[in-house]
């Protein structure tokens, strides 16, 4: 089996453009009992039969983008997945695991797994693109690549498949719930509700104990809607109470905040501007958060 010369391929056929073009990936088994179209036909079994497929193109392709499942058809005694890809990459990396047989053995895996399927169940495969049965040559896999070129896409992605997408993805996890409404006068906080409030002296003492050298980092998250603390406010500030320390300056930024914002120098707008600063620790311990142990 040949490795794909992508930069062959596109001279040999003058197109250097963005590639796409579609595949047929025909899945059925040994066993008349067992068959996947007779599975995929029935509702119970139709969303197990679909994660075996997406299941078995994720390990084939890996994480690459630019493929898609347009739509799972009859072809007796297959099951039909036409397969539109919008990248070389994905469809180099399918066609090389399809011609080395991973791709069928990821296929027997997760269908084991899935549909419990008997151990002497064989999966069975075949690729076309358009009239070409590429199952014939997988030696050539650059000559598969150009059929996959050829065969563009005649449709949009099916309903049905847009659905067994979006319930594949519900599957992994709770969905997801409604924001909840936050009482008034109240923060969130590490997915906690705080009290609001005016910042007051005993706020400052804590900021100036604990900040120390961040304070000037804090201020520039302050000034943003602090006209007080705006232009070379905070480097003043640095200048003027330089010799008293970094208590001094932290206290005195805070200071001015307050009495620049008046009651809308809330505890939240400090809080938020610890987060934007990434000094969690210190906003906690300006909400008395006990530290984890």
């Amino acid at each position: 089996m040949d490795s794909i010369d992508t930069k062959r391929l596109n001279d040999s056929n003058g197109n250097d453009g963005p590639f796409s073009g579609c595949a047929v990936l025909f899945l059925g088994c040994s066993s008349p009992a067992h068959n996947l179209l007779s599975l995929y036909k029935d509702e119970q079994g139709k969303f197990s039969v679909f994660k075996v497929i997406k299941l078995t193109l994720i390990d084939s392709v890996g994480k690459l983008e630019g493929y898609e499942i347009l739509k799972l058809h009859d072809a007796d005694p297959f099951l039909g997945v036409e397969l539109k890809f919008m990248a070389m990459p994905p469809c180099q990396r399918f066609l090389e695991n399809y011609a080395c047989g991973s791709l069928a053995q990821f296929l027997s895996q997760h269908a084991s797994r899935l549909l419990t399927l008997p151990d002497e169940v064989v999966m069975e495969t075949q690729l076309k693109a358009g009239i070409h049965t590429l199952d014939q040559s997988l030696q050539d896999l650059e000559m598969c690549l150009d059929h996959i070129r050829q065969s563009q896409p005649v449709r949009l992605r099916d309903d049905e498949v847009t659905q067994l997408e979006q319930q594949l993805q519900n599957s992994y996890g709770p969905p997801s719930q409604p924001p909840q409404e936050l009482p008034r006068n109240c923060f969130l906080f590490q997915k906690r509700v705080f009290d609001d409030r005016p910042l007051v002296s005993a706020d400052q003492q804590r900021f100036a104990q604990h900040v120390g050298r961040d304070w000037k980092r804090v201020g520039r998250a302050l000034q943003k809607n602090c006209r007080a603390l705006k232009g070379p406010a905070i480097d003043n500030l640095a200048y003027e109470y330089e010799r008293e320390g970094l208590y001094e300056q932290a206290y005195q930024l805070l200071g001015r905040f307050i009495q620049s914002e008046g009651r809308s120098a809330k505890l939240s707008r400090l809080i938020s501007a610890l987060e934007e600063t990434k000094l969690t620790s210190m906003a906690e311990i300006m909400l008395g958060i006990q530290p984890r142990d």
